[in-house]
């Protein structure tokens, strides 16, 4: 119980701002597991980014709130994947080797790929998500807090899945994702997986068709993956952060669209 302790909190100190224990130490074999507890950190994104939205909605527009509750997302992982996500724009926009793409996105400046990609992400994200929240009345709190929640879970459970399919693709140690990329075992897939799925089963508690939000969640990533691995022969850490910026907002594009079915 304490090496898993260990293992989550060396996944919460990765991949979020989120204070953690002195004691917790960079150990790359805890950092391996940890991946088992990535789509849990979805679960702490996505409740911190509800009560954003919700508490400034009782004071605030619905837009403002939306707003915020982004906010609030991006400052609980420090734009960790939003920073993939711009890698990516730029690697991928100005590179056409995949010694360039990964040169580029080795670099921490970001160019006009990524500078023009974050801003329509976040357009996107803002707009579909200010209409996913119109959805549900208020009397709607805990499908409401379960939209969040999905979201940053499976978006995440798409961007890990990819390390348990294809190779890393930088032959040296000089991407901060390296050492989760080593090896996995069976706890890491199911982990991953129950994690990642289990908000949906509730969300689909209230009405079951919601459960095919995981078609084109995963629908992307298969794409997102192929694409990848035609360029650079596998993944990066970038690439994951890419992808899970890329899954949330299919997500709630898919619920908006599912949504009229139902």
């Amino acid at each position: 119980m304490k090496k898993e302790l260990h293992i989550f909190f060396t996944c919460l100190m990765f991949y979020t701002r989120i204070p953690c224990l002195k004691n917790i130490t960079h150990n790359p074999d805890y950092l391996n597991k940890a991946t088992r507890y990535f789509p849990f950190i979805g679960w702490i994104v996505g409740s911190i980014s509800f009560f954003a939205f919700y508490i400034s909605s009782l004071f605030l527009s619905t837009e403002t709130a939306v707003i915020l509750a982004i906010i609030a997302s991006v400052l609980t992982t420090g734009a960790f994947h939003e920073d993939g996500f711009a890698d990516v724009c730029d690697g991928f926009g100005g590179g056409w080797t995949k010694e360039k793409i990964l040169m580029i996105m080795k670099d921490s400046a970001i160019g006009a790929y990524g500078a023009i990609g974050l801003v329509l992400l976040f357009l996107l994200k803002f707009k579909l998500l200010g209409e996913s929240v119109l959805v549900f009345e208020r009397n709607d709190l805990l499908q409401l807090f379960l939209l969040f929640v999905t979201a940053h879970s499976l978006s995440r459970l798409a961007a890990i899945s990819i390390i348990f399919t294809h190779e890393y693709s930088r032959q040296d140690a000089s991407s901060k994702s390296k050492p989760i990329a080593k090896q996995f075992t069976w706890k890491e897939v199911f982990g991953a997986f129950f994690f990642g799925l289990l908000p949906l089963l509730f969300f689909g508690y209230f009405n079951i068709l919601l459960l095919w939000l995981i078609v084109p969640i995963f629908i992307t990533r298969y794409f997102l993956a192929r694409y990848f691995q035609k360029w650079i022969d596998g993944y990066t850490g970038d690439c994951l952060g890419a992808t899970q910026q890329v899954c949330e907002a299919v997500f709630y594009l898919s619920f908006l669209v599912l949504w009229k079915f139902i």
